[in-house]
């Protein structure tokens, strides 16, 4: 099979589009011709330097999207002409964490394209548990663009916050794929959305996708302009996954009893608060991380009804890879970009 692979971690440049093995799937695995395959920010991080990252030659790709070819001899939940998105999260289903349904907090787990190879190549393996089906009318583009920024803005929202109709809500960075992503849901709620972004052309898309504000936070200080919109209240959650640039002005931007919710740091680990100004205004600050096979089930469900439309931003060929990764690391993408072998 084609594969986009790396033997070293690096630049763009480490990305190499050349022939590889085919998987070899076990007795509970199943082969996926992939349809797509999604760019996440994980994947640069791998690509860079994170050290999860130790057998090379490695193939990245988490959201991944496709056709069953192949079932191994214990299989028996999916049929070979499946179409069907892959999990991401490969849990160890034994310990404390998941059999108590928190399978995203197992210490043991595993990220296809992470820990395992992935679906930056034609072919692809992964337990067939992990196969959720998809309906004809949805494009492997938009299904391979829910796994990783859907089920992370979901659990952030729904499981995490517990956003309601009553909610005000600050999406930071609301151009990438999971901020596109948190947008949505916040829309399908019924919450007013504050939508902030460093480009006048995504703040515009985002007004178009339903933002009832829209703030350029290069322009202007966003927690001044969060208090001017909303008569100096603030808004009660905070959709927090850009970390140390944002930190003090997100805390800032919350109302009394308001949330953050975080998933990420990109701008780095370490931000500071103000203890008093917590507890005077009663703030909540909730981690979270990625999402459960059980609500990546309810997402593609409302996908496959038409209520959620992934934002796409643009589709390359597999052996694009390297601009893929050029784009995001620029920022310029609004949404999701997309490989297709």
């Amino acid at each position: 099979m084609k594969a986009i692979v790396f033997y070293e971690q690096g630049d763009p440049d480490k990305l190499v589009y050349q022939d590889h093995p085919d998987p070899k799937i076990k007795t509970d695995e199943i082969l996926v011709k992939v349809g797509a395959c999604a760019v996440n920010r994980l994947d640069l991080n791998a690509r860079s330097y994170r050290p999860e990252i130790q057998t090379f030659p490695h193939i990245l790709g988490s959201d991944i999207a496709g056709e069953v070819i192949e079932i191994g001899s214990k299989v028996n939940t999916v049929t070979i002409g499946d179409r069907v998105v892959l999990s991401p999260n490969i849990p160890c289903k034994k310990c404390r964490d998941c059999m108590n349904g928190d399978e995203n907090l197992c210490d043991y787990q595993q990220l296809l394209g992470f820990q395992t190879h992935g679906g930056y190549a034609e072919l692809v393996k992964g337990p067939a548990e992990n196969a959720i089906g998809i309906s004809e009318q949805l494009s492997y583009p938009n299904a391979a663009a829910l796994p990783i920024a859907y089920l992370t803005a979901w659990h952030m929202l729904v499981t995490r916050a517990e956003i309601s109709s009553d909610d005000n809500i600050l999406i930071l960075a609301v151009g990438s794929g999971v901020g596109s992503a948190g947008l949505q849901i916040a829309k399908l709620h019924g919450a007013k959305v504050f939508a902030a972004s460093s480009t006048s052309d995504k703040l515009d898309r985002a007004k178009k996708m339903g933002a009832d504000f829209v703030i350029n936070y290069k322009e202007t200080d966003f927690k001044e302009a969060i208090l001017e919109l909303t008569n100096g209240r603030g808004v009660d959650v905070v959709f927090e996954h850009v970390g140390a640039a944002t930190w003090d002005q997100s805390i800032a931007s919350l109302a009394k009893n308001g949330r953050l919710v975080t998933c990420g740091a990109t701008t780095g680990n370490i931000g500071e608060i103000n203890i008093r100004k917590m507890y005077q205004k009663q703030i909540t600050l909730l981690g979270s991380a990625l999402g459960t096979t059980t609500e990546l089930c309810s997402i593609i469900e409302l996908a496959n009804q038409g209520k959620l439309s992934p934002i796409i931003d643009s589709v390359l060929p597999l052996a694009d890879a390297r601009k893929s990764h050029q784009i995001m690391e620029k920022r310029e993408n609004f949404g999701k970009i997309c490989l297709i072998p």
